[in-house]
């Protein structure tokens, strides 16, 4: 699965590339975003989805993973810019109390308490 990454204010922005993300894809983009988390030390994590517009069982799983992954390290995951199809489905099986979901990206980046990027204190 094609992704994009950038990093702001010591958060890592994830853009997923792909239309869809069901069991096929769910695995390796598993693999490949840990591995990217790792790579980059950030243990705050955006996730773009505005290309994606279908999700199944497998890819809310990936996103659990990866939020318990970050929280065991005492990150966070948040995820913005939701298509209205994915957003549904996330609201459908309940998932929207478990991830913070954000409008834009940059709302989300913004979310995160100022002792993630002190340069933003007053």
């Amino acid at each position: 699965m094609e992704m994009a990454h950038t990093i702001k204010h010591d958060i890592l922005i994830i853009n997923l590339k792909a239309n869809r993300l069901d069991a096929k894809e769910a695995a390796q983009l598993k693999r490949n975003v840990i591995s990217l988390i790792n790579e980059t030390e950030k243990h705050d994590v955006v996730f773009n989805l505005s290309h994606l517009n279908f999700i199944d069982s497998s890819g809310v799983g990936v996103f659990l993973s990866i939020l318990r992954f970050l929280n065991s390290r005492g990150g966070e995951l948040k995820l913005a810019d939701l298509t209205p199809s994915v957003r549904t489905i996330l609201e459908l099986v309940s998932m929207h109390k478990i991830f913070e979901i954000f409008d834009t990206t940059e709302a989300a980046v913004e979310s995160f308490t100022p002792h993630t990027h002190p340069q933003q204190q007053r």
